[in-house]
């Protein structure tokens, strides 16, 4: 019996944390993520039709700032034969994740996909169509100044004629503490990987009125009971869509526009077709596109 118990007090660290976390131990938290937040084709789709609509043509060059596993990049490099991506990001072993993930298998087409391990705030070569700052994470910039130094190094980076397009969240519910969970079924992606049930949890754990800091939190929980908590953190400046028009109009773009989706009254949720708005009403929560031009 004695043998017994010191056998189990020496097992090594990661059996002992596999049996704790149980499915958590064994997920991979950028897969959960893309399968939980990120829809990388319906983004593409709502890109290009805004780009044609303003341009008359299709565009080529896409630099995806922040981003992360570069699913969008990747996405976008996927579409065309003559299509490239610039993803830039500072953390190292994302980057990492990305190639091993979705680079490594886009075959000849890698070669159109170029990762940089660096600060979007930094001008970039060459200039392209469009530019992108999606998932909120422009909003760790906090003060006008710096997010406004950044508006002005994508309004360098674009190409004449190009657009800058990110994303916004508000609503009564935002200036607020919540939690939202939403459950996602088992799936097998398309390279392959088998991504088991989970329930995604969206955590606004804190909001001060007085400057606007919001700390965002995402958790995963399993079948089995385990929990990967707060395998995403976020702290962030909560920017309202005034102040990110006039930041980048003053970083030099014009013609800023907002798009939202529209609503289905009968059944009261979202139709997933997002328009041009000059209002929209304040509900508990709503999303948006902002699409700059230069």
């Amino acid at each position: 019996m004695a043998l017994e118990e010191s056998a189990k007090r020496e097992e090594p660290t990661s059996v002992r944390r596999r049996k704790r976390w149980g499915m958590a131990a064994d997920s991979d938290k950028h897969l959960l993520y893309e399968e939980a937040v990120q829809t990388p084709d319906a983004d593409l789709d709502l890109i290009e039709r805004i780009y044609r609509g303003k341009r008359g043509r299709a565009f080529r060059s896409l630099r995806e700032d922040f981003c992360g596993t570069a699913a969008l990049a990747c996405a976008w490099v996927a579409r065309r034969a003559d299509n490239t991506a610039i993803g830039i990001d500072l953390h190292r072993p994302t980057l990492e994740w990305a190639r091993r993930n979705h680079v490594r298998g886009l075959g000849d087409a890698a070669a159109r996909v170029t990762l940089v391990c660096g600060d979007v705030r930094s001008s970039h070569r060459p200039a392209v169509d469009v530019a992108v700052a999606l998932n909120y994470s422009y909003q760790v910039f906090k003060d006008r100044r710096t997010l406004e130094r950044y508006f002005r190094n994508v309004h360098r980076s674009l190409a004449p004629g190009g657009i800058f397009v990110l994303d916004a969240f508000g609503g009564t519910d935002a200036m607020g503490t919540i939690e939202e969970k939403r459950a996602n079924g088992a799936i097998i992606r398309s390279d392959g990987r088998r991504v088991p049930r989970f329930v995604y949890i969206w955590e606004q754990a804190s909001f001060n009125p007085i400057d606007h800091r919001i700390l965002c939190k995402i958790h995963f929980r399993f079948p089995d009971g385990s929990e990967w908590r707060n395998a995403f953190v976020y702290d962030w400046r909560l920017w309202t869509l005034p102040e990110l028009h006039e930041l980048l109009a003053e970083a030099g773009f014009h013609g800023v526009e907002v798009y939202t989706e529209g609503w289905k009254d009968d059944t009261e949720v979202p139709d997933g077709v997002y328009r041009r708005r000059r209002r929209f009403e304040n509900d508990a929560g709503w999303l948006a596109y902002l699409v700059a031009s230069k």
